[in-house]
């Protein structure tokens, strides 16, 4: 399945999608595909798997925290393949989230062709700009995946034409200036900010779902998000449940129980 087919089946059932995020290799690599193959029995419809990075300058402590404990562990670019072979394998999209420098280290095209070999359907690149991703644009269409580029409360319309001309499967609307982590309330900029990017989209004739996130952590962010966005994003509430758990079990489990939470919100907010 295709992360707009992913979308698409959303929409058909009256309701926002739900992507949640774990990186790979935490809390170690058989732990975080027990813990995302959880996520999407429970209720997940896109995951993204994290590629550990030394320097996470989005990321706030929670997500920092568990990609540290990932590169200790001594997770490499082929765990996060084995990671997304294994998520994918259950049928659900599965994206690779990762900051650039480790893709160009690796190699553009090899990049891309070892993560389509593992059945991932493409990148987020929170880092990378369509002026600078040209070896993307043509790796991602050689190989067809995906290609998520962020907006910000921040993007002038221009901005957002430029990115969402670029994006493929959603365009990934960030709602908070400012590292990742979930709040207590959603920015009140979040709706005018999804709101923008799809009259944005629109003009141009295309059908791009949006996808919202940075902060939500509970059922009723979810359903206020999913109120006005086609999807809802899930990544330090889930990093937080096993952090704080006292074996991979009881994360496990803490994560199933948050995913039931989060996917009855985005059915309460349509």
């Amino acid at each position: 399945m295709s992360v707009q087919t992913a979308y698409d089946k959303a929409r058909a059932e009256d309701r926002a999608a739900l992507v949640g995020y774990l990186p790979a290799g935490f809390p170690s690599c058989e732990g975080a595909i027990e813990a995302a193959k959880a996520m999407v029995d429970a209720g997940c419809d896109v995951i993204e798997i994290g590629l550990p990075y030394t320097d996470p300058m989005m990321d706030g402590p929670t997500i920092q925290d568990a990609v540290h404990q990932a590169l200790v562990g001594g997770v490499r670019v082929a765990d996060v393949f084995r990671t997304v072979e294994a998520v994918s394998a259950t049928g659900v999209p599965t994206l690779v989230m990762t900051y650039w420098n480790p893709v160009d280290h690796y190699g553009v095209d090899s990049f891309a062709r070892d993560l389509a070999s593992a059945g991932g359907s493409g990148l987020i690149t929170p880092d990378l700009t369509p002026e600078e991703g040209g070896a993307w644009l043509a790796a991602s269409d050689g190989h067809g995946l995906d290609r998520v580029f962020l907006v910000a409360l921040s993007s002038t319309d221009e901005r957002i034409k430029t990115i969402t001309s670029a994006c493929r499967g959603f365009v990934y609307a960030a709602s908070l200036m400012g590292v990742t982590g979930a709040r207590t309330a959603v920015d009140t900029g979040a709706p005018q900010l999804v709101e923008r990017t799809r009259a944005i989209i629109g003009e141009s004739g295309r059908e791009l779902p949006i996808g919202l996130g940075l902060g939500v952590g509970n059922g009723a962010q979810a359903a206020e998000v999913a109120g006005f966005a086609d999807g809802v994003i899930v990544g330090s509430a889930y990093v937080r449940r096993l952090l704080d758990a006292p074996d991979l079990a009881s994360g496990v489990a803490g994560v199933r129980a948050l995913t039931e939470e989060l996917a009855a919100g985005v059915r309460k907010g349509r």
